[in-house]
């Protein structure tokens, strides 16, 4: 099988999570291993959770080849691990780490979005540049569709979720060319949807008209939005003081709910007129590794166009900071 995944940001999200040898981190978007192979190679250990059936198995094959003890699938050995699998959500990662057993972790790393092994098969649905069933579940096993969503949504509730989850600004024109398309025939595919966006809001730019609407599909499809707020507030919780929290967004919308979390959490210490300071801001605390997001290299790039859009923010779990 030829190797497609490139992770994004490899050495700078590794780096970030400042990992320790013997330390247990979680990656809650296991995806193809691509960042839990790196952590095991500095001798962390990593529990991976994904919704992704099909990911769990070929990341537990890579990091198997690669020479790791793996737990949690098929084939594998009950006792010591490296990596220990869980099919799930990031969205339920505070649940996952108590249902473990692990106590509070050294590190966890969300890679958000959808992986370009999800977006180069056509089955899965997440692409408009092949035909495809509108699908884009994450977890293939549960929950609707695209296809259902674009067949059963009233038009204001179609543009709603545009503007929400997309950003889209011709939300309305294309909800409405929507409804009225599939009054006349199905829109099953996504080479159907393309057209229909197409032909209702032209093409100009470098980026297809359907982007934004596909984004906004799969997000919601997902839950995307709602997992990642329940995985911050989690993850703080079960995050060992001095912990690093890291996460790679590739949307606007993500990254700020990331942003204005940490900085919440980040919070400052206001001086009062009577005199001591107090804190302002969410409890518990964490110090900013970066004030800045950091994004790909020029090099990087080159290699890999998808590391475009990424952004990596992280965060530190200060001594006390739940006090």
């Amino acid at each position: 099988m030829t190797e497609t995944h490139k992770p994004v940001m490899l050495e700078e999200t590794v780096d970030a999570l400042d990992v320790r040898a013997g330390g247990v981190y979680v990656d809650g978007t296991l995806g193809r291993a691509g960042h839990t192979l790196e952590i095991l190679r500095r001798g962390g250990k990593v529990l991976g959770i994904d919704r992704d059936g099909q990911a769990l198995e070929e990341s537990a094959r890579r990091v198997s080849e690669a020479g790791f003890r793996v737990s949690g699938c098929a084939g594998a050995q009950d006792g010591e691990w490296d990596l220990k699998v869980v099919h799930g959500r990031h969205g339920e990662l505070k649940e996952t780490v108590l249902k473990e057993g692990l106590g509070d972790v050294d590190g966890i790393l969300l890679d958000l979005g959808v992986s370009s092994p999800q977006l180069d098969e056509a089955a899965r649905g997440f692409s408009f540049r092949q035909e495809g069933p509108l699908d884009m579940r994450m977890d293939r096993s549960r929950g609707v569709t695209a296809g259902d969503l674009v067949a059963s949504l009233g038009e204001t509730e179609l543009a709603s979720l545009l503007r929400e989850f997309g950003e889209e600004p011709a939300a309305r024109r294309i909800a409405k060319a929507i409804v009225s398309e599939r009054g006349k025939r199905a829109i099953s595919t996504t080479v159907d949807l393309a057209a229909v966006i197409e032909r209702t809001v032209g093409r100009t730019g470098p980026h297809h008209p359907a982007t934004r609407a596909f984004q906004a599909l799969r997000m919601a499809v997902n839950g995307e939005a709602d997992d990642l707020r329940s995985a911050l507030a989690g993850g703080l919780d079960v995050l060992k003081a001095g912990g690093r929290f890291v996460i790679i967004t590739f949307e606007s919308i993500t990254d700020r709910i990331v942003k204005r979390f940490f900085a919440a959490h980040a919070g400052r210490m206001v001086s009062l007129q009577q005199g001591g300071e107090r804190w302002e801001g969410e409890t518990p605390r964490v110090r900013l590794v970066w004030r800045r997001a950091v994004t790909a290299s020029e090099g990087e790039l080159s290699r890999n166009p998808r590391a475009r859009s990424a952004k990596l923010r992280a965060a530190e779990l200060l001594a006390g900071g739940a006090e």
